[in-house]
Order: C-alpha cells, then structure tokens, then sequence
C-alpha cells in the first residue's frame, strides 16, 4: 500500500518539553489504546525493568543518539523507555514492514516523545525511506534486527560512520550478514550479537518463536494443526522450538535440513526427517525457519497438495520463492487478511500467509513479552558495554560478554522467585584443581 510522506507532529499534551516530535505513523490517535497495551506487556518484563530502574540513575546513555532498527511492538517499546531513561535520544524505525503494532507506535511518539517511523503494511519504498530518516538524527549508536540500518549505512550514508562508535545486532540472519561484512574487511564500526547469548537464542528462538509462529498461523488460517503433517525447514533453535510446539498440538512433524547433525538430533527428537522435495508432497502446513534463500521453491511448489499453507518465520521473507510461485501461478486472490491464495495452472491451490514475511509477527503479535524481557535485556546492556568499552574495540562482530548473559539470567531468576545453590570454598576448590581423582 502506499504510505504519504512523513510529518512533523506538534504534541499539545503528555510529551516531554513540550517538544516536537518528527514522526510517521499511523494514526496518533491510537496512542490510548497502545498506551494500555504497552503497559500490559511490561508487566511481563521484571528484568528489563530492573535495568530501566538502574539506568535512570546511572544515565549510561547521556548525550548519545540511538536508531533503533526493530519490530515496533509492545516489547520493543518497553526497551525504548527504557533507553531513553539512560539518556539516548532514541529514534525507531520498523525492521518489517508487517511487523509494526500502530498503536505502540503513536503511544511512543505521545507519551515518551520518541521519533517512530513505522506503519504496518508499509511498501517496499517506504519501508527504506524510514531507515534514512531515523538515520537523520546522525547516530552515534544503532540496534539492528536484520543489519538493514548497517546495510543502509554502509552503502548510502557512509557520511554518517564517523559518528558512530558500536552497535548490537538481535538476529541470526543479521549477524550472518554482519559476519561477513567483517570477513569482507568493509565492516566500520565494531557491533555485538546480541543473537548469541544464551539467554537470547535458547529462549527467544526456542520458546518464543515456538509459541508465537504457531499463534501466527492458527490466527490466519483457523485451521486445526491435530492430525496434519507440518513441514519444519530448519532444526536450528527456532526450528527446534516450532517443532516441539506443532507436535504438542497433535500434528506429525517433518523436518528438513542440510545440516547432518541437526538432521539426526531431529531423528532423535522423534520427528521424520526428509528432503523437501520429498516433504513437499506430503505437508499440509510448511514453515521455514532457516535464514537462508529459496528454501521452498517451485518445483516444491508444483507438487504441494490441494490446499497446502506455507509461512516463513525467518527475518526475511526470501526463505519462499515467491516470485516463481507467481508466475506459475494462473490466479492469486486474498482470502483472507494476511492470507494469499495462489491457483496453479493444474488447478491445485497454495496458500500463502503474511507475504511470506515473519508470520509471528504479520499475522499475531510476535514473542510473548516474557521472552523478550531476556532479548530486549541483552541489547540494553550490550548497547551500555559497548559505550563504555568501544574505544578499545576493532571493527568485527562480538558475542555477548558472559557475564551480561549470567547476569540476565540471575535477574530472570530473581523475578521469577526461583533460587539456585552456590558452590562451597571444597567446591570451588575441587572444580580449580587437578590432582585429585579417584
């Protein structure tokens, strides 16, 4: 759909200073109903909380500019609270053109005076047009969930480099995508991948995607999973996490992968393994998880079943090579909202969910904010070790230092009310030598 141009929006109440805020979004009017939910999601998030509390103190942030590259939800507007309270004058900007909550969005820009450039449903065009103007408030930080703000930065705003000194990065595909650059010798600043602590892929891939991808497709479809054959391509942790979820609601799991020890974990995990040329024609449902292009391509296409539904909940939507269903294609009509009917000339029809982009997110709201509350943590304070250690730093790809991800994962457990044993001097001794055995 086409999206006019941004504006520059006068707040008349709740917005700090008075300020003006240069915004696109929606409809600012929805900010009440954003407000509330927003509200709603950070009951869930004790951890993140804790760090907004110490941030506030500590302003970790002060005098630092941050774009924010992310899928603008509830969570994701927790974190720019929480951002802003360190002292970043934070911009957002959307990692998915479906992936934006309208109503987050105008709450930020409202009530917190954020600058937000996302709308759910945003072209190709616009999409891009956000990016380079959030980045017109010349970083000196950037968050990414994808690469597209480095991507952009890298290749059409190198003027702006100079000034910035690190980011982080959320994601697997875009710490593939950065990792390279790095390999490249072209990488210009040094990022985290936040993608890499424990307390990020082991629960927000696993759990939050297992849960969310199949919230995405039952709210599309109103389809019943018990008894249908889902195609899982991928047995990485999201993989694995949408696995374990579509077996526990009755469906007999297929995995496809190329990877042989994944291949045989899977085996092991109970599930059939097969290549998706073979999978193809048995799947009801197929959702590729993999972060890697044409996954499900037309010759898987031609012999899907009558009926069969393909979503992908990997960053990008080119995991499905929709351009080749399109022109094998004799019709395509929406059916319903977010859900895509292609016809093929043999008559046999495929349904396409969310354009093929993340369907936890295009069709439902995304990882349930408990999960987040550990993801969204991870960035904060990566972003806080990164300000205060980039000096000292090359430019390449960092993994989360342990101590940030053993320190989540205590504030996890704090909130949750659960304790955990210490080892004793003997202990600690024991584990420290080497000269006692049996």
């Amino acid at each position: 759909m086409a999206v006019p141009a941004r504006k520059v929006v006068q707040l008349k109440k709740k917005s700090p200073r008075g300020a003006t805020v240069d915004c696109d979004v929606k409809d600012l009017s929805l900010a009440d109903k954003g407000r509330l939910r927003v509200e709603w999601a950070g009951r869930s998030m004790p951890v993140l909380h804790q760090i907004r509390d110490r941030f506030a103190k500590t302003r970790p942030f002060k005098g630092l500019r941050m774009v924010a590259c992310l899928h603008v939800t509830t969570e994701t507007a927790n974190l720019a609270i929480a951002l802003k309270a360190g002292g970043a004058e934070v911009t957002l900007c959307a990692s998915n053109p479906l992936s934006t909550q309208d109503d987050a969005a105008a709450a930020l820009v409202v009530d917190h005076g954020i600058r937000v450039f996302a709308i759910k449903g945003e072209d190709n065009q616009t999409y891009y047009r956000h990016i380079t103007s959030a980045l017109e408030s010349r970083p000196h930080l950037t968050m990414d969930d994808g690469a597209d703000v480095v991507g952009v930065l890298h290749s059409e705003r190198k003027d702006l480099l100079k000034n910035i000194i690190g980011g982080t990065e959320e994601t697997t595909t875009g710490v593939i995508r950065l990792r390279a650059m790095a390999k490249e010798g072209v990488l210009r600043y040094p990022i985290v991948a936040v993608n890499d602590a424990l307390t990020k892929h082991l629960f927000d891939n696993r759990y939050g995607t297992g849960q969310s991808t199949i919230d995405g497709i039952v709210r599309a479809t109103n389809r019943l999973l018990a008894g249908s054959v889902f195609v899982v391509a991928g047995y990485g942790w999201c993989g694995r996490g949408l696995a374990q979820r579509a077996k526990g609601m009755g469906a007999d799991v297929v995995v496809t992968e190329i990877d042989p020890l994944k291949a045989l974990e899977a085996v092991m995990d109970g599930y059939r393994v097969m290549p998706m040329k073979d999978a193809a024609k048995i799947g009801d449902f197929f959702c590729t998880v993999t972060g890697n292009i044409n996954v499900v391509r037309r010759e898987h296409f031609e012999s899907m079943k009558d009926g069969a539904i393909v979503a992908n909940s990997g960053h990008f939507n080119v995991e499905l090579d929709l351009e080749s269903l399109a022109t094998i294609a004799k019709d395509r009509s929406m059916v319903r909202d977010f859900v895509e009917q292609f016809t093929l000339k043999n008559g046999r029809r495929i349904v396409v969910l969310g354009e093929g982009r993340l369907v936890n997110l295009a069709t439902a709201e995304g990882h349930p904010s408990s999960v987040m509350d550990m993801s969204f943590a991870n960035q904060a304070m990566c972003s806080e070790w990164m300000v205060k250690h980039h000096a000292t730093l090359e430019h390449k790809v960092y993994s989360v230092p342990e101590r940030i991800d053993a320190e989540i994962a205590r504030l996890k457990l704090k909130a949750m009310g659960v304790r955990v044993d210490v080892l004793t001097a003997e202990q600690e001794k024991y584990l420290d030598s080497w000269n006692v055995g049996t």
